[in-house]
């Protein structure tokens, strides 16, 4: 059994961690289970009913949330030409083309997220070795290849997450700070919640959000009951 510290075996006295909430329960409850001097992020764990093995079955995306991240977020963006400097007007932290490439070959990796124009992903691809484990290479699917590289930057600083389902067939995403408060928390959720609604594969059989749970960095996480996550995408009270 893993041994924890005193604050975390605190935390959960009297909490029984196998019990499934409603949404807006299971977030409180972590919010509440906090514990850590720094502000802690809030994070959700989503299982789906696909096998990530198959093409047509993998969940892929990004979605922008309406309080943010509540983090200031470092944006690469590779590019040449007029896009290098539309893309510095819009805030973007390192902007470059082979020079910002053979930056990150050294190993340079000061950022949390990367954009591209279409024209550079060649090049970008000689570091993908470098970026995709990181879940820092740029995806059309994602938004982040686009010749917009404005509209791309401003979307990222604002709060945009990218998500992938891993082998297991399980979503990670940060949902914002533990300061946030519930409300904003709940919002947050719900936006990604509606986004990776609509991107359920038509392959994908059965119920398609199995289970959920969501934590802080340091706290324990709290299961979801899944028959009431529908119904707090729709809108419906649980």
């Amino acid at each position: 059994m893993p041994k924890y510290g005193k604050k975390y075996r605190k935390s959960i006295e009297n909490v029984d961690l196998q019990v499934k909430h409603p949404v807006e329960d299971a977030v409180s409850k972590a919010l509440g289970a906090s514990f850590a001097k720094f502000d802690e992020t809030v994070d959700v764990a989503l299982r789906l009913g696909v096998d990530p093995k198959y093409s047509d079955q993998m969940v892929r995306g990004a979605c922008s949330l309406p309080h943010g991240l509540g983090k200031t977020v470092r944006v690469a963006v590779f590019c040449k030409g007029d896009k290098q400097a539309e893309a510095r007007e819009a805030g973007a932290d390192l902007v470059g083309a082979e020079d910002l490439v053979a930056q990150v070959k050294d190993g340079m990796l000061d950022f949390d997220s990367a954009i591209a124009t279409p024209d550079m992903m060649a090049l970008v691809g000689q570091i993908g070795r470098v970026l995709g484990p990181r879940g820092l290479m740029p995806n059309a699917k994602t938004g982040t290849v686009t010749f917009d590289v404005a509209a791309a930057v401003n979307e990222v600083k604002a709060g945009r997450i990218e998500f992938k389902v891993d082998k297991a067939g399980v979503l990670h995403a940060p949902l914002g700070k533990v300061s946030f408060g519930p409300e904003k928390i709940l919002d947050n959720l719900k936006a990604f919640l509606e986004q990776v609604n609509r991107l359920k594969p038509s392959s994908a059989k059965g119920t398609y959000m199995i289970s959920m749970a969501v934590s802080t960095t340091m706290g324990p996480g709290f299961k979801v009951e899944p028959t009431l996550i529908r119904k707090f995408i729709e809108g419906g009270a649980n």
